[in-house]
């Protein structure tokens, strides 16, 4: 049997702020990015209970439309062109950088980490369940 060949990935996991001035946060989403595999994906969720115990004023339409909009820029290709939007024409690297990149703002992106996969898309999976979703006892 011979083993596929691994390419390289870069993800980063998208967390939710509410509150700025507090720090605190919890993890709602995850992007990665394959150049060789010619991906770009993001899987995202909004646990509203998480959000509404660090802030009960906190509005989850306004984050969860920020978080699709993170999974939307990803999955462009699937939009006709011109509903895309000038970022959504960028190539899918570009897209990554851009949606990793440092904010201020209550959605924001994670240090971007590296792996290899052959199915980015399980990986994807893979890490959503293991950083995002609600751990199991």
């Amino acid at each position: 049997m011979s083993a596929q060949e691994r390419h390289p990935f870069e993800y980063a996991v998208l967390r939710v702020v509410p509150r700025i001035e507090r720090g605190e946060a919890f993890n709602a989403g995850v992007v990665l990015y394959s150049r060789p595999l010619d991906f770009l994906g993001a899987r995202v969720q909004l646990d509203v209970a998480r959000l509404h115990a660090l802030d009960p004023a906190a509005d989850p339409a306004v984050i969860t439309a920020a978080l699709e909009s993170v999974r939307s820029h990803c999955e462009h290709e699937r939009v006709e062109a011109r509903h895309a939007g000038p970022a959504g024409r960028e190539d899918r690297g570009r897209r990554f950088r851009r949606l990793t990149a440092p904010r201020s703002t209550i959605v924001q992106a994670g240090p971007v980490h590296t792996g290899l996969t052959t199915d980015p898309e399980a990986e994807l999976e893979h890490l959503f369940t293991a950083l995002v979703l609600p751990l199991r006892q």
